[in-house]
């Protein structure tokens, strides 16, 4: 891998009643898979011999793909055993990024997964996690850091049964550096009943609103207004020119309202107690 480069995948599952989210990746500073869950967040660093990326991500003794994962961490502050199987995965239909992903970007995004369905139990610390029949999303990124102000929800929970099993939601809008200059970005996805809805800075989206409590953005005759109850969320490693030395905050079960309108019609009105969020409004300098 490149001098100043990382590289990260993002494995969310989550059951009526627990949520579970593995982060592996590599950068400078080495190897890692990060854990979060409603409760708590760890660390688990590994060198970067661990790390193998073929027709499977291998960190350490843990593998993942496209069709499920096995985790098997021990270490002084985890234990973390299991496996989980993925099916009926829905991809996007093109890159996430659009035309600027033939551009050099601090960061690239990627989509795996709006959601599918999961199969399977780990065990940590002693807890059972059972994700039969809960819902999951992946999600990737990669270049030299993340952007020094952004805003990401993503959530595939919802409070209606009739809604859940046919809505998932990914939007992030950040500050984005391009050849000198800054531009305030968004990608966002919303997949409503096999339809895929995105609302992008390439095909013309208006960010009417953006601030930690709320995400207010239109493109052509549809708008998303993502209303978020924060909460201080736990710590996670982000890359900064290529290293793990950042640190950011993440709630996997943060209260949020999602509105989405076509024209004067509104498509949904759902809540979610389940909803990921991170929020970062630093300044920085390299």
């Amino acid at each position: 891998m490149p001098k100043g480069r990382f590289e990260g995948w993002y494995f969310k599952h989550q059951s009526e009643d627990k949520s579970l989210a593995v982060i592996p990746g590599r950068a400078e500073t080495g190897a890692f898979v990060q854990v979060i869950t409603n409760n708590r967040s760890y660390n688990i660093p590994y060198s970067l011999s661990d790390f193998h990326h073929g027709s499977l991500l291998q960190v350490g003794g843990n593998t993942f793909a496209s069709s499920g994962l096995r985790l098997a961490i021990e270490h002084p502050d985890l234990t973390l055993s299991g496996e989980i199987k993925y099916s009926g995965l829905t991809p996007i239909q093109s890159d996430i990024m659009g035309p600027f992903r033939f551009f050099p970007m601090e960061c690239r995004h990627g989509v795996a997964s709006m959601k599918h369905r999961l199969r399977g139990v780990v065990t940590l610390n002693g807890e059972v996690y059972d994700f039969t029949d809960g819902v999951g999303y992946i999600e990737s990124d990669s270049g030299r850091s993340f952007p020094s102000r952004y805003i990401w929800v993503q959530c595939n929970h919802f409070e209606h049964s009739q809604t859940a099993s046919d809505l998932s939601i990914m939007a992030s809008v950040a500050r984005i550096p391009f050849y000198g200059l800054e531009f305030w970005g968004c990608i966002c996805i919303v997949w409503l009943n096999g339809r895929e809805y995105r609302l992008a800075t390439y095909n013309g989206v208006k960010i009417l609103r953006c601030e930690p409590e709320c995400i207010d953005i239109k493109r052509g005759r549809h708008r998303l207004i993502i209303t978020i109850d924060k909460n201080p969320g736990h710590t996670l490693a982000a890359p900064h020119v290529g290293a793990m030395k950042r640190v950011i905050h993440e709630s996997l079960s943060c209260p949020t309202r999602f509105r989405f309108m076509e024209d004067d019609r509104v498509l949904f009105d759902e809540k979610s107690a389940h909803a990921s969020y991170e929020c970062s409004m630093e300044t920085r300098s390299e």
